[in-house]
């Protein structure tokens, strides 16, 4: 009897199957530390407790960035350990803040499967739900991996693609428990910019860069247990190279969008994503802001903003797609997200 694992291919995926993914993960202090090792991160509300207290939480919360990679992490062996690129997200919602100390468990469904037209891949369509020790829900989110075929004779299977909606509406954010933004302290948080600042439409250059490392990028997605066979093994791609795993992108760049939104504190929804082109070592990822909502909620003090959230690895600011409406070469990542920001 075999005893290793060699990962799902495409042929093993059906509609409505469901995966508990292993294995639980504690969460401590030391997962912020590395992370804000990794990435520039400095949002004050995940860096100080005394700033979250007067924020109306208990006290700092774990980066919301950090829950999802924990819990992406968890899915890899079983949805994308045979992958040949992640190609998307959609639906996703943080539904309660992750405290040091909680331990983080991951469930998908199997909503969708497409075999291409080369007879060789097929996309596979994940909801994955993230639970912490009290089986609560603390992340929900849809996404989308191009699998390999092991059996390149097994019959395509009937395509069943679902139909996701374009965006969360703000009504579908929730809001942590005892948020409070009426005490907010822009001279900490770094800015002064409030949600009032901020017009749809508005674009914001962040200005900063960072070149990633091999040694890094290993490092950080060794840290979420992704073992994805594309960031280690250089023998998994044909052109000998690791591919930089896409959430280290996202993190690179919600950490750089800190200069020109130092306020939008908290990441509530993920409406869309596409990992555009690959990011390799040496490559320097730089980033670029567009306003394409604004919302206000229930809670006091507290604004919502959607975002576009643009990575690049050189072009010009604001520049995203060619003529034939693809993405531009030097684009690494286009992500629609809602955060949550003082009025």
């Amino acid at each position: 009897m075999v005893k290793t694992n060699t990962g799902r291919f495409f042929e093993d995926y059906t509609v409505g199957q469901v995966i508990d993914h292993a294995v639980p993960r504690t969460m401590k202090m030391g997962e912020r530390a590395l992370y804000h090792m990794l990435y520039p991160a400095r949002h004050a509300l995940y860096s100080s407790d005394q700033f979250a207290q007067d924020c109306g939480l208990p006290f700092s919360p774990l980066d919301d960035m950090i829950a999802f990679h924990i819990v992406f992490g968890k899915t890899v062996p079983d949805v994308s350990l045979n992958a040949v690129a992640n190609l998307g997200y959609a639906q996703g919602r943080w539904l309660l803040p992750v405290w040091p100390g909680d331990t983080l468990r991951a469930r998908s469904e199997v909503i969708g499967i497409k075999q291409n037209s080369n007879g060789k891949t097929g996309v596979v369509y994940v909801r994955t739900t993230g639970l912490n020790q009290h089986d609560e829900t603390v992340l929900e989110y849809v996404r989308w991996v191009m699998v390999r075929k092991k059996d390149l004779d097994a019959p395509a299977p009937v395509n069943v693609v679902p139909d996701l909606p374009k965006a969360l509406t703000a009504d579908q954010l929730v809001i942590p428990k005892g948020l409070d933004f009426t005490n907010y302290d822009f001279t900490l948080a770094g800015e002064p910019h409030r949600w009032g600042d901020y017009e749809i439409g508005e674009k914001i250059d962040h200005v900063d860069g960072v070149t990633v490392e091999e040694a890094e990028h290993m490092m950080a997605t060794r840290l979420w247990q992704n073992t994805a066979k594309v960031h280690f093994d250089t023998s998994a791609r044909p052109d000998g190279s690791r591919l930089i795993y896409g959430g280290h992108v996202i993190s690179m760049a919600r950490a750089l969008s800190f200069n020109g939104l130092a306020n939008a504190q908290i990441v509530v929804g993920l409406n869309s994503g596409a990992h555009a082109n690959p990011c390799l070592a040496g490559d320097t990822i730089r980033a670029w802001s567009e306003v394409l909502d604004k919302a206000q909620t229930d809670a006091p003090g507290v604004g919502a903003l959607r975002l576009r959230l643009v990575a690049t690895k050189g072009g010009k600011p604001f520049d995203l797609r060619a003529d034939d409406g693809k993405f531009l070469p030097e684009v690494l990542l286009d992500l629609d997200y809602w955060v949550l920001i003082p009025l």
